[in-house]
């Protein structure tokens, strides 16, 4: 683990985030008080919000994040009738 203000930070970014990258955590200081950490994805913490474990899916290669940045919407279920459709996925399956 690293400490470094935020000047150097600025002026070194490539060089933390390769560390980042290597698997290094680097806090970040401003004026000597501790004020972020930077981490991998491969380390996010339980209270994470969805961006933050959207990305590390993204990272493990589980899905693609959208090119245009924005908010996501609520999800609306659809009401259809017929056999469900996880145990078609199934029947195709087997």
């Amino acid at each position: 683990m690293q400490i470094v203000g935020i000047k150097e930070l600025k002026n070194k970014l490539t060089r933390y985030l390769r560390l980042v990258r290597e698997g290094d955590h680097i806090i970040v200081t401003d004026r000597g008080a501790p004020i972020a950490i930077l981490h991998g994805l491969d380390h996010i913490e339980e209270e994470a919000g969805v961006e933050e474990r959207l990305a590390s899916l993204a990272k493990r290669g589980m899905l693609r994040l959208p090119l245009e940045q924005g908010k996501l919407t609520a999800f609306k279920s659809i009401d259809t009738t017929g056999r469900p459709a996880s145990e078609i996925i199934v029947e195709e399956r087997r």
